[in-house]
């Protein structure tokens, strides 16, 4: 069932067509056969790099889409309802590109940015650490200046495209001043002393390779400092909004695919004499689905029509990134339940879906730490 949308122009119609057909050509005929092999589909986003749907929300001028963060979003969704390791993947490349295009100095944007938004590089966002995931503070990774360079030494965990990606945007300390000794580099993937330790073997995602970042020794150009030394905190801040709306987004399109699977099945499957959708057990059910998905959609819409206005949206990222995976979690447990039997096999998707629902409310910072952030907006 596609999902009925209202969009700011024609223009947006097209490329959410586009993008729909792009998922139907492209993505869904390889997604169950690579996530079974657990491949990293590199060739799948130079190609979506190519159709210009990594980078929508930057602007033409950098090259970019030019696309308000609405279309984005629900391009993403579209992406993540066909496949969503590769969902998250283009949610997390466009989060390494905004610390150089939002912080970083016109000859860093020259020099990165077009080789990052055209897709012919893929990034990593390099913040948690195996002692450091929702503190950010307690990030250890040392940047040590040494002349013309910075010396980095430190581990890095839970990166998407590790071992894959072509730069890493990396958050690291470089002074013992708390929060305030936090910087950013882009740290190149030939960069020497760069290591990668075994993937992690998860319990979905397979395509999204997630692994160990390690620096030993690894000497980063001074100019690849993104803002000042001291200003990574406010960097990585000020990404993790637009970051937990993308998650949002693509959890809103794995519930999507559930109810999809949920809908088609419950027409399709007979007992007693007359399709199961004909019970009104399981008919409530669906129309409960249905009712989340679609208050999922409209939260992080609401948050992303707040960010284009060019208003404060922190509070509604929290909520929409809680909303939407929490209802994910709910839909794809639920698609499981009408299918029964057959939901608990790998012959259907739907069990891939609520393996992967699951880390959504994990990742981007956990729903707990969603809750504290809104309770503090409400208190102070």
């Amino acid at each position: 069932m596609t999902a009925t949308r209202l969009l700011p122009s024609s223009e947006a119609e097209d490329l959410i067509a586009m993008t729909r057909e792009v998922c139907d050509e492209r993505l869904r005929p390889l997604v169950d056969e690579m996530e079974a092999k657990a491949e990293f589909p590199r060739d799948v986003f130079r190609f979506l790099g190519d159709q210009g749907l990594l980078t929508l929300p930057y602007p033409e001028e950098v090259g970019g889409g030019g696309q308000p963060y609405e279309v984005y979003l629900q391009a993403l969704e579209e992406i993540a309802s066909a496949w969503m390791s590769v969902a998250v993947g283009v949610s997390v490349h466009s989060l390494t590109c905004n610390p150089i295009f939002a912080f970083g100095s016109d000859e860093q944007k020259s020099r990165f940015l077009g080789s990052m938004l055209d897709g012919s590089k893929l990034g990593a966002y390099c913040l948690s650490e195996p002692d450091a995931g929702s503190d950010v503070a307690a990030i250890s990774t040392r940047a040590r200046r040494d002349g013309d360079e910075y010396v980095v030494n430190g581990v890095k965990a839970w990166i998407s495209h590790a071992g894959h990606a072509d730069f890493y945007t990396c958050f690291v300390r470089t002074s013992d001043d708390g929060p305030r000794g936090l910087s950013c580099l882009h740290v190149p993937a030939d960069a020497p002393g760069l290591e990668f330790a075994k993937p992690e073997r998860k319990m979905g995602l397979d395509c999204d390779t997630v692994g160990q970042v390690i620096f030993h020794d690894v000497r980063v150009p001074a100019d690849h400092l993104v803002g000042r030394e001291g200003q990574g905190m406010s960097i990585a801040l000020s990404a993790l909004d637009a970051g937990r709306l993308g998650i949002a987004a693509c959890a809103t399109g794995l519930a999507q695919a559930a109810l999809d699977q949920a809908v088609a099945y419950a027409k399709e499957r007979k007992a007693f004499g007359k399709p199961i959708a004909e019970f009104q057990g399981l008919a409530f059910l669906l129309a409960e689905m249905e009712a989340s998905v679609t208050s999922a959609r409209a939260s992080y819409l609401h948050a992303a029509r707040l960010k284009d206005a060019g208003k404060a949206m922190s509070k509604e990222a929290s909520v929409a990134k809680m909303i939407c995976t929490d209802a994910a979690m709910r839909v794809t447990t639920d698609a499981v339940q009408v299918l029964g039997g057959y939901g608990y096999t790998k012959d259907y998707p739907v069990e891939r879906y609520m393996r992967e629902a699951k880390v959504t409310q994990i990742f981007e910072g956990t729903n707990q730490i969603q809750r504290l952030v809104i309770s503090r907006h409400l208190l102070t």
